[in-house]
């Protein structure tokens, strides 16, 4: 087990694009594993490969309750096919944007292909929670944030208050 420190805004990693990942090997298996360990740990239900200074197209999902076994599924390379025009709205929050929480609308439905940690092809029709969380965990991988999604004001009073906490703080990841 081994748990990778969060990168926290206002990092610009954050905004970086991933890039593919082009090998399914054991490096591959052992760092999926190590981000399931750090979202469990953190605690969360997704994590983007980004926020543990990985630029890597991958994310790692566990929509499971407190008291259900552990149901991890990873995305490798995950691409949207399509999106619904009803639209939801939950409640986000962020690993890498802690303590902050905003209700934010997407489609309601998504269909996205994406490879296993074998490498294969998959394809997934997600609603509810496993929609939202898959569009957001994708949206990090394309340098988008949740906070993106609301109000120019409520968005900058966070980056704000994060660039303040920053200043008081120890770098949360060695140079990438």
């Amino acid at each position: 087990m081994s748990i990778k420190p969060l990168v926290i805004l206002p990092d610009p990693l954050l905004r970086q694009v991933s890039k593919p990942v082009e090998r399914f090997d054991a490096d591959l298996r052992k760092f999926s594993t190590d981000m399931l360990d750090t979202m469990y740990d953190a605690p969360g239900i997704g994590l983007a490969a980004i926020q543990v200074g990985e630029p890597l197209r991958m994310l790692v999902i566990d929509l499971s309750k407190e008291d259900e076994p552990r149901a991890p599924q990873i995305f490798i390379n995950p691409q949207v096919l399509a999106s619904s025009d009803d639209r939801n709205i939950y409640e986000e929050g962020c690993l890498s944007i802690p303590d902050y929480y905003a209700e934010v609308e997407r489609p309601a439905t998504v269909r996205v292909s994406y490879f296993d940690i074998e490498g294969k092809q998959q394809e997934v029709a997600a609603d509810g929670l496993l929609a939202t969380c898959l569009q957001h965990e994708i949206d990090h991988l394309n340098g988008v944030l949740f906070i993106d999604h609301i109000s120019r004001l409520k968005r900058e009073m966070v980056v704000k208050k994060f660039k303040k906490l920053a200043k008081d703080r120890p770098p949360s990841r060695l140079a990438v």
